[in-house]
Order: structure tokens, then sequence, then C-alpha cells
């Protein structure tokens, strides 16, 4: 289903409210500088490079156009939040970053980034404001989301039809026992494989009509009866061997066990896209609608926060450059390369292919629940106040859950207690 068409921007996603997930920066040093000196405003990231290599580029088209160096500088997810944290203890921010989130180690070190936020056309639902000035100080990257690959050449093979388009729908049952179907017919090893990330798992829990976890009457926070059955099954998927429990349990990767060629479906992202044009040679792919039980959901939000400090000797310089870079004809440019969805209103993408996975993922999102783009901007919220989150409950708990270390009812008391004293 390779094609090249224009995709719009969603306007209906404007209305949404943010459960965001965030997503890799990158950072180094800064190369202090004024008028008629050389200038080098360090950039930390995540990710840059699987999906193309969009700020090398608009660090190169940069410094062409103003002499001005973009230092890139490319760091594991995984260690992005240590890293800037330890730059901001150390008093050696980078000039910005696509960090994740704020952390109150930093945030009163954030510039005022609201006028590029108004001038840019930030989705409003994604112009997340400090609640004790109201300046917005993090830009969304790009709009990310979570959504389902098949193996189209299994599928194929086994005979077995599925949707391809939103106004075609299935269950969690369905996809199960056509998944199944394909195992049986051919030398595929699982039905599914999932993330192993709170993230994805919130769109499973939204798909069985739960809320996920969220703040009850007296103050606590807890997971809903909806959720808890989404829980169950979930973990009936992993003891089955439908799905590769090791992912779970042990921390395999989900990514390279889906590139292997013996697993019917993935549940991941949009970010995906990029990655599987690049890297998937031995059988086809294919985006199709998530399943439903029976609710229509993604998880989506900012794939992460652009972040500009201050302190660095730089400021001026690095606020022009986030201005540049979210000007439409350079923010576009970074959207078709990099395979991304705009966080920005109004903007026609040309992707070169798999058009219609993108027009996929739009949808998925105009159609979720509010729930599905709450969480994420709530974090940045959190931070903002001087709530630092560092763990995910519902991931921790549940991966005891699947490894046979508590009951179910076990499992959503201790998710309840600590997001409760999280929250605190």
């Amino acid at each position: 289903m390779k094609s090249s068409r224009t995709i719009r921007t969603a306007t209906v996603i404007a209305a949404a409210v943010g459960a965001l997930v965030l997503a890799g920066c990158s950072s180094s040093g800064n190369g202090g500088g004024t008028a008629g000196e050389d200038v080098t405003l360090e950039f930390v990231q995540s990710g840059d490079a699987a999906q193309g290599g969009g700020y090398a580029m608009l660090a190169k088209k940069y410094e062409e156009e103003t002499g001005v160096k973009v230092k890139v500088v490319e760091v594991p997810g995984d260690d992005l939040r240590t890293r800037l944290r330890t730059a901001s203890q150390a008093n050696d921010l980078p000039a910005l970053a696509a960090a994740p989130d704020a952390d109150p180690a930093w945030t009163d070190r954030m510039l005022d980034l609201t006028d590029i936020a108004e001038e840019a056309k930030v989705i409003p639902a994604l112009r997340v404001e400090d609640p004790e000035d109201g300046k917005v100080k993090a830009l969304p990257t790009t709009l990310t989301g979570v959504g389902m690959f098949l193996n189209k050449t299994l599928w194929d093979e086994a005979g077995v039809e599925y949707p391809t388009s939103l106004d075609q729908e299935w269950t969690w049952d369905e996809y199960v026992q056509k998944a199944t179907e394909v195992v049986d017919k051919t030398d595929a090893e699982f039905g599914g494989v999932i993330d192993s990330s709170a993230h994805r798992l919130r769109a499973f829990l939204f798909e069985f009509g739960s809320q996920g976890v969220t703040e009850q009457s007296d103050g606590t926070w807890a997971l809903d009866e909806e959720g808890a059955k989404a829980l169950e099954y979930f973990k009936k998927l992993n003891d089955d061997g439908f799905l590769p429990k090791a992912v779970w349990a042990a921390g395999d990767d989900p990514s390279a066990t889906f590139k292997s060629g013996r697993v019917a479906g993935y549940m991941s992202g949009v970010w995906q896209i990029a990655d599987f044009q690049a890297n998937i040679k031995d059988f086809e792919w294919i985006s199709v609608p998530l399943p439903q039980q029976p609710v229509r959901s993604t998880n989506y939000g900012a794939a992460s926060w652009i972040v500009a400090y201050d302190g660095t000797g730089v400021e001026k310089e690095t606020l022009d450059f986030v201005k540049w870079m979210y000007q439409p004809e350079n923010y576009t440019e970074y959207c078709e390369i990099s395979g991304c969805l705009p966080a920005l209103e109004g903007l026609d993408i040309e992707y070169k292919d798999d058009a219609y996975a993108f027009d996929l993922y739009n949808g998925e999102i105009a159609a979720s629940p509010e729930i599905a783009a709450r969480q994420t901007v709530d974090g940045l919220k959190n931070s903002y106040t001087g709530l630092a989150i560092d763990s995910e409950p519902l991931k921790d708990e549940t991966i005891k859950y699947l490894n046979g270390e508590q009951t179910l009812e076990q499992t959503v008391e201790n998710i309840n207690t600590v997001s409760t004293d999280q929250m605190k």
C-alpha cells in the first residue's frame, strides 16, 4: 500500500486534552558567543537517526542560512532524563533539548516559548501553560499515537482477512481469533507483540472502556473495573503464548521480535513507520485499525517537548533557532523526512511512502475519547509544579502480575497505592 499523497493535519485534535507519550531528547554543551563570534547551540535529543535524521537536516540547513552551528547530540532514550538532570545540577545545561517532559530539577531554567507557540499555531491542547505564570515553556516536537501493524505477508499467506480502514471495525476477540489462525497456517510463532510500555498499555485499557488510573473524589488515584478486566485479558494473552511473554517479563525487544518475520501483529506506534520503511526487507507490513473492546481508542500526545534553557549565554540564538525550526516550511520538511505527524495546525504534509498509514493514525486520534490525550499533558503540568514522577506503577505492577508474583487484586491495589503516593 505504498502511495504518495498529501495529508492535512486533523483540526479536530485541537479540542483534545492530552495524555501524551513523550519521547527522548538530545544534549550537549553550548559554545558561548556574542554578536560577531561563532556560536554553537547544543541540542540534546533521542532517536533522530532512527527517524531519518530530521534534526540533523534542520541543523545543517540552519547553519547554511545563518552561520550558527547546531550540534545535535544523540542520547539513548532511557538515559535522557538523567542526562538533563545531571547537567542541570552541574550548571551545564545544553542550549535546548527534545525532552520527554519537564523536570523539577530545571523547570526554573526554561525560557518562555509562548510567542513561538502562538505564531507557529501549535495545536491548542498541546500549548501547556505553566500554572504559576501562564507561560508556554515547552513545544511539542510532533504528534504521536499508538497503532497496529500486521505482517501482511503472513496474513495473505494464511488467507485471513483484516480491516484496512476505520469504517471496518474489529474487536480484540476477533483479532486474537484471526491472528491465531495465521499462526496455525504459517510458520509464525506468535499472534502479536505489544511494546513493554505504560503508554501502549493505557491504549489497551482505553479500548476495554477503561479510563485508566484517575483521581477519585476522595483524592486517591485508582484503576477502574474495566481496567482490571483489561489486565486480566492481557495476562491471558501472555500465559497462552499468543504474546511473547519475554517482552514484558524479561525485557526482550518487541520491535526486533516483530521484524523477525514470525509475529502476526505488533501494537506500537506511528514512530515505527520510518524504521520499518528502512529496515524491513524480508516481508511486507501494513498499518491497520486498532482492535476495540468495545471502544475505539489510541493513546496520543506529544512525542517529546522542545525546551530551551536560560543561563547558557546563547539564549537569544537558541530562541531564534526554535522560532526558525517551527516556521511552516522548515517544520513541514522535518515531518516529511522523519515520518511524523505534525503538532501544528493547518499544515500539508506530503509523505513519500505509506501516506495511508499516517492518514489512519489521524483518524484514530480524531475518533478517540478525551482520556486518550490527557495523561501526558497532565505529566507536564505536574513537572511545572515540582512533582517529579520517575516510575510507572501501571507498568511495574503489571509486570509483577504477568510474572505470577501477585494476584490481579494485589496488582490493582498496588497500582492504586503507588499512584496515590506519587501524586501527594
